[in-house]
C-alpha cells in the first residue's frame, strides 16, 4: 500500500494507492491543496480513481466536487450525505475497490448523520469520529451526541485495539495511535456511561468554526466558495503594480481607464487621481453607457484588490478584454504615499 498523509493546518487528508495497479483514493481533501495532491500522486506513479470525504465539513471547504470534476471520478460519501452531487453512495459494511485494496465502511453518526470511518489494513480512517485525544463535536448540524456514543463504544473502540487510527483533523502535530491507545488515555472515551457522555458532550461550550456557513453551504451544495471565486477571477486577469499605474497616472495619457469600484462613501473619502466611479454592485447595468469603447484599456481598484479583482474578471466576460486590475488596493497605495484626491470629481 502505497500511503501519503497531507496536513493543511488542523485538517488532515489521506493518499492511500495500491502499488500493484496504481489505483488510488483521496480520503478528505482540502480545496486548497488540489495541486498538492495531484503532483504527490503523480510521483508516486497513482491514477486517484475516488475522492472521499467522511462526512460533510463544517471548518473547511473540501475539494470532493472540484478533483472529481478535473479528473472524472466519483465523489464518494455515505449514503446519508445531503450533497447533491455525490456519485457513488455507500453503506454500513459496503467496500470501495481501490485496485487490489478494499476501503470498509463503518457508518458512525454523532459528529454529523453522514459520518463514517474507513477500514484499510491495520489502518482506520476515522473522520471527527474519533480524534487524537478527543472526538468530534456534537454542536453542529446533524450532530447527536447519543448517537456518536453508540457509533464510538458499540462500534469502533470494538475494533482491534492495534488498528491504527487516522483522523479527518489535529491541531498538535500528532500523527499516531491506535483504537486501544486511545481507549486508555483519551479523555473523553473515560466517560463510559451513556449519560455522562452525552452531558460532556453537551456541555464542552467550543467556539464555532469561523467558515461555519460558507463551509456547510458550499460543501452541502457543491457551491463555490469566496476564496474559490478569487483564485478562479485572479487566473483570468492581468494585473499592473501600484508603480507603474503611478507612473501612468502621472504622465495624464488618460491610459488605461481607472475604473474605482467601491461605494460613492468610500472613493469620495480618497481616490486615485482621474479614477472614474463605477461601483462593483452597478457594474454590469451601467457598464454600456460608462464604458461605449469596449477597446480600451481599464483598470479596476478597490480596497484591497479582492473586489478589483472580480470586477475585472467580469468585464473580461463581458468583452472588456484588456481589462486589467490593480495590484493591491486603495489602502496599499496610501501606504505607498501615492496621491490621493477627495471629493466627487475624478
Amino acid at each position: 500500500m502505497i500511503f501519503e498523509q497531507i496536513a493543511t493546518g488542523g485538517c488532515q487528508s489521506y493518499l492511500v494507492g495500491c502499488a500493484d495497479t496504481s489505483v488510488a483514493a483521496l480520503i478528505d481533501p482540502e480545496l486548497s491543496q488540489i495541486d498538492h495532491y495531484l503532483a504527490l500522486a503523480a510521483r508516486d506513479g497513482l491514477r486517484i480513481h475516488y475522492v472521499i470525504d467522511t462526512h460533510t465539513h463544517a471548518d473547511h471547504f473540501s475539494a470532493t466536487r472540484q478533483l472529481a470534476r478535473q479528473l472524472g471520478v466519483p465523489v464518494v460519501m455515505h449514503r446519508a450525505s445531503p450533497a447533491p452531487f455525490v456519485d457513488m453512495r455507500v453503506g454500513d459494511g459496503e467496500m470501495v475497490a481501490v485496485g487490489k485494496l478494499r476501503l470498509k465502511v463503518l457508518h458512525t453518526p454523532g459528529h454529523t448523520a453522514d459520518s463514517m470511518c474507513l477500514q484499510i489494513e491495520d489502518r482506520l480512517f476515522t473522520g471527527d469520529t474519533l480524534l487524537f485525544g478527543g472526538t468530534g463535536r456534537t454542536d453542529l448540524p446533524t450532530g447527536d451526541p447519543n448517537a456518536l456514543f453508540d457509533s464510538l463504544f458499540d462500534r469502533v473502540l470494538k475494533l482491534d485495539p492495534e488498528l491504527r487510527i487516522f483522523p479527518a483533523h489535529d491541531y498538535k502535530g500528532r500523527q499516531a495511535s491506535t483504537i486501544g491507545q486511545e481507549l486508555a488515555t483519551n479523555p473523553r472515551l473515560q466517560k463510559r456511561e451513556r449519560a455522562a457522555f452525552v452531558e460532556m458532550m453537551k456541555n464542552l461550550n467550543l467556539s464555532m468554526p469561523t467558515h461555519l456557513t460558507e463551509a456547510l453551504r458550499t460543501n452541502m451544495s457543491g457551491g463555490k466558495a469566496v476564496a474559490q471565486l478569487l483564485a478562479e477571477a485572479a487566473a483570468g486577469v492581468p494585473f499592473m503594480s501600484l508603480a507603474e499605474l503611478k507612473a501612468r497616472v502621472d504622465s495624464a495619457d488618460g491610459d488605461p481607464i481607472v475604473l474605482d469600484v467601491r461605494e460613492r462613501e468610500a472613493y469620495e473619502a480618497g481616490h486615485i487621481p482621474g479614477a472614474r466611479l463605477l461601483p462593483r454592485g452597478q457594474l454590469e447595468l451601467r457598464v454600456n453607457e460608462e464604458l461605449p469603447d469596449p477597446t480600451r484599456r481599464l483598470l479596476t481598484c478597490c480596497e484591497l484588490g479582492h473586489v478589483s479583482t472580480l470586477a475585472a474578471f467580469t468585464l473580461r466576460q463581458m468583452g472588456y478584454l484588456h481589462t486589467v486590475a490593480l495590484d493591491g488596493g486603495m489602502k496599499a497605495w496610501r501606504d505607498a504615499g501615492y496621491p490621493v484626491k477627495t471629493g466627487q470629481d475624478a
